[in-house]
């Protein structure tokens, strides 16, 4: 199975200064792979209009429905999600992440992951700016995030 993530309405790539954080400049958004925080897949800067990231994965069937294991998949105390990391990048092209954004896969309702593991597409569509403007973060769940299966594109020669 893959996970697709479709982004819109980024924040932008400069986070003015507020009272709760700090300012930002040329800021990126990627999706970390799991205990290697300094692994990002495909950056996309933060004015873009839109931001799409495909994760491999894998299905199992589990007590609680389909298990979903992966390099991009974070597995914490039995909860599994992706983060989503933002961060600034400097001229020499350095990452250094400040906030995360957690995709709650346990939130995915259990017949659309069902099918999504069936048909080989799970997708997660939301916006990436939070109520203040800034950077979309901590847990995010529906209807913050709208979740779908679809069939998975197959290659005729497959």
């Amino acid at each position: 199975m893959r996970i697709r993530i479709d982004a819109v309405d980024l924040p932008g790539r400069t986070r003015a200064a507020t009272a709760a954080s700090d300012s930002y400049d040329n800021v990126h958004v990627a999706v970390q792979r799991r205990d290697r925080p300094a692994e990002l897949l495909e950056p996309q800067p933060g004015d873009a209009p839109s931001a799409t990231w495909t994760l491999e994965c894998t299905t199992s069937a589990s007590a609680a429905g389909v298990d979903v294991k992966g390099p991009y998949v974070q597995d914490r105390l039995g909860r599994r999600f992706v983060y989503l990391s933002w961060g600034t990048v400097d001229e020499s092209g350095l990452f250094t992440m400040f906030r995360r954004a957690k995709l709650m896969l346990d939130a995915v309702p259990a017949d659309v992951l069902a099918a999504a593991a069936r048909d080989g597409l799970l997708v997660g569509r939301l916006g990436l700016t939070d109520a203040q403007g800034g950077p979309l973060c901590a847990r995010v769940e529906p209807p913050h995030i709208t979740w779908t299966a679809e069939r998975a594109d197959r290659n005729p020669s497959d």
